[in-house]
């Protein structure tokens, strides 16, 4: 067992991330964020909404966002069969109509939210408009994010060398919300080789690495990028 909250905060802050930064990135309120970090998740509209919201703010931490999920299920969900968290539902029982009206507006604020958890689930290509690293070291692009460059072959290899000095590196499976294959600081003069159908790659500092993908060196236009056939939807 772990602390959600501290696990949470403690990621956010030791990336140097803000609240008001992780609401842009993830798309869930800020105080449903602050909800989070402090355990407070009565104030979650209810299990299912409290488990999306937990997932997609793990996650766009770098961390295992079942395992949050998880963890939060043996906390709160396996100890009552009510709909609610437990001070939700005790708060429900005592008749405070202001706290139901609450409850209310924070279902009909939530169901945007609820939506575009829906559009991830469903669609992994989908990529929130937000870096996981801070402005510095931007690129000198205006406008373009993330490129998607696919290859013809049904497989891609893609290696990466820090040839210029130490960044930390991220790669995924397919996109920013695939399987993790690796996350670290990527020493100088060290390098990872990645084979599969596609492959997303994060860099904090791109000008301190080369990328060869099936061989040839590629540009980084960007933090992030794909390439390989980009993953179906579904």
């Amino acid at each position: 067992m772990f602390e959600i909250g501290s696990t949470l905060r403690e990621a956010r802050t030791r990336q140097g991330l803000v609240i008001d930064e992780m609401e842009s990135r993830t798309k869930v309120r800020a105080r449903y964020l602050r909800f989070m970090e402090e355990d407070r998740f009565e104030q979650l509209p209810g299990h299912t909404y409290a488990k999306g919201f937990l997932k997609v703010y793990a996650e766009a931490l770098g961390l295992d966002g079942q395992l949050f999920v998880d963890e939060y299920n043996s906390r709160y969900v396996d100890l009552s069969d009510q709909a609610q968290p437990r001070h939700a539902a005790a708060t429900a029982q005592s008749g405070a109509p202001g706290r139901t009206r609450r409850q209310r507006s924070a279902e009909r604020e939530s169901r945007t939210v609820a939506a575009v958890l829906l559009v991830v689930v469903i669609a992994t290509t989908l990529v929130i408009g937000a870096w996981r690293f801070g402005a510095e070291d931007a690129p000198s692009v205006v406008g373009l994010d993330t490129v998607t460059v696919t290859e013809t072959a049904a497989v891609v290899s893609v290696v990466v060398e820090a040839s210029k000095g130490s960044t930390f590196v991220e790669v995924r499976l397919g996109s920013r919300f695939g399987k993790p294959l690796y996350s670290g600081t990527l020493a100088r003069g060290a390098k990872q080789r990645f084979t599969a159908a596609s492959i997303y790659l994060a860099v904090e500092r791109p000008r301190l690495v080369t990328v060869r993908v099936d061989g040839r060196v590629t540009a980084l236009v960007g933090r992030e990028m794909t390439f390989g056939a980009e993953p179906q939807s579904g």
